[in-house]
């Protein structure tokens, strides 16, 4: 496939014009004159260059690659469709749709963006961090950094030192029967080959601690341990927090929206106020 530079162009623009600061998170500020987006800030958005971006609009520079192209459909809060029409118009096959798929559609984003003062993400089936804000990093640490097997959590449990630290010692046993059992259902529903059926492969065959007792749970069979509603959290610098879970699952791509309160009047909200504190301090 060729690129299509003015097709290509035309989208962006129209795509950037029709959106607003407050449609992506962002403050509107004052003396605006762009009728939608700035490019600056789509750039920031889709974590690129200005003058990168820039030459896409005006139909100038390289082929953009398909992480480009991914990167690209997300920051501007594109719809599947959407996302498959921009990768086309770049001249590269769209990604096949699952339910692996790492785009986030616009509405679970929407929704992201209004919980600034919130720890909240979104995650795939397999545990995997796609989104989160602010809090939420300030609260789990960026989640999103790891690449391969370890993005996923249920994973890292067993594979990665120090994975554990965040949660208090008494909830380790139930939280690895947790994280088999859910891996378990994950694999019977996607089958052979699937990425849940690599990982539990991957587990067993490990030698060390992690993969004995990995085999140890799995070996129980156990199916549906569902996470507890409240997670109890020990913060590196604020200690125990113990925090409700609420989960909004987009179920076209089985990814979910996890969002992190404390009750009024509780130490663990008085805690989640100075977690906002932490969480501007790192930010800047």
């Amino acid at each position: 496939m060729s690129i299509d530079r003015a097709g290509l162009a035309e989208f962006l623009r129209r795509r950037r014009e029709s959106l607003q600061p407050n449609d992506v998170g962002l403050p509107r500020g004052e003396r605006r004159r762009t009728s939608g987006l700035r490019r600056e800030e789509v750039a920031a958005l889709c974590h690129m260059s200005t003058d990168y971006y820039s030459r896409l609009e005006r139909e100038r520079g390289p082929q953009p690659s398909e992480q480009m192209i991914a990167a690209i459909a997300q920051g501007l809060h594109l719809t599947l469709d959407e996302r498959d029409h921009l990768f086309r118009l770049a001249g590269h096959n769209p990604p096949a749709r699952s339910a692996y798929g790492d785009h986030v559609s616009p509405g679970l984003l929407r929704i992201l963006d209004r919980l600034d003062d919130t720890p909240a993400e979104i995650v795939t089936e397999l545990g995997e961090t796609l989104r989160q804000t602010r809090l939420g990093v300030a609260l789990t640490g960026d989640t999103t950094r790891f690449s391969g097997p370890e993005r996923s959590l249920g994973y890292r449990w067993f594979t990665v030192p120090g994975a554990r630290s965040l949660y208090a010692p008494e909830e380790h046993e139930f939280l690895s029967r947790m994280f088999a059992s859910g891996l378990r259902q994950i694999a019977t529903l996607r089958g052979p080959g699937s990425r849940a059926a690599s990982y539990v492969e991957l587990l067993r065959g490990r030698a060390d601690a992690g993969g004995e007792e990995f085999r140890r749970v799995w070996e129980l069979h156990e199916v549906g341990v569902r996470p507890r509603e409240v997670k109890r959290f020990v913060h590196p610098e604020l200690g125990l927090m113990e925090l409700t879970c609420q989960s909004l699952q987009d179920a076209e791509q089985s990814h979910h929206l996890l969002v992190y309160t404390a009750a009024p009047g509780s130490e663990s909200y008085e805690k989640l106020e100075l977690l906002g504190v932490i969480g501007a301090r790192e930010l800047r």
